[in-house]
């Protein structure tokens, strides 16, 4: 990460290689993020739409391993490249893929090290509200760059609003959601206020601007469920 990243995204990397968070992530996401499995089914969905048989998809944020996992059960003549900053999150990318790490290629960094492409597909999900919004922009014309010409490329991430009443309204059904799916109400509180305090986020019309700006000029919303929203846009 660099040193544009806030230190709210600075807090999560650590959680990232704390090892008794990385042991319980699995779990986590599913009791943040309503519908996070069917988000899952639909990115594989959207990347079908433009990605050949045999193609080469870019994973940024792949840590944990989760929709790595799902695209490949997706699609088995698939292969992959992961990428994410936190090793330990890795680590656990590659138990939770098992015998599919045979199509999928981990590596340690950011959008920076990861190969050159051409990508035939790429995805983001759940990352780029940790990134300010000039690295941000920058991250997504990275990844435009590796892209084949009119391939996919599919985000999705929490934006909130910028007005105070309304972002308070929408953390707070940010932390209901998450103690309704069986968080601890004081962890789920406390999720609200690093979210509220240090996590860089833009309002969903800022998110698909920075798309638009970073090369996917035709981006159209795909999901929206409580605080995340997702997209895809094409090179």
């Amino acid at each position: 990460m660099t040193a544009e990243i806030a230190d709210g995204a600075q807090q999560f990397m650590r959680a990232f290689s704390d090892p008794e968070f990385v042991a319980r992530y699995t779990d986590g996401p599913r009791r943040f993020v309503p519908g996070l499995d069917g988000l899952h089914r639909m990115t594989a969905v959207l990347l079908a739409e433009r990605a050949p048989k045999h193609a080469k998809v870019l994973v940024l944020g792949a840590g944990g391993g989760l929709e790595l996992n799902a695209l490949a059960e997706a699609h088995p003549s698939w292969t992959f490249v992961g990428v994410d900053p936190a090793p330990q999150m890795l680590q656990l990318a590659e138990r939770t893929l098992g015998a599919r790490m045979n199509r999928v290629e981990l590596i340690e960094g950011t959008i920076d090290h990861a190969p050159a492409g051409p990508f035939d597909a790429a995805t983001c999900l759940l990352t780029l509200h940790f990134l300010a919004a000039p690295e941000r922009l920058r991250t997504v014309r990275a990844v435009h760059d590796r892209l084949r010409p009119e391939a996919p490329f599919v985000v999705a991430h929490s934006c909130l609003p910028k007005e105070r009443v309304e972002r308070s309204l929408w953390l707070d059904r940010y932390a209901a959601y998450a103690v309704a799916s069986g968080t601890d109400p004081e962890q789920a509180r406390t999720m609200r206020a690093t979210v509220d305090a240090s996590v860089n986020m833009l309002s969903p019309d800022e998110d698909e601007a920075v798309l638009r700006d970073g090369g996917f000029r035709n981006a159209r919303p795909f999901f929206a469920a409580l605080t995340w929203h997702g997209w895809i846009g094409h090179a």
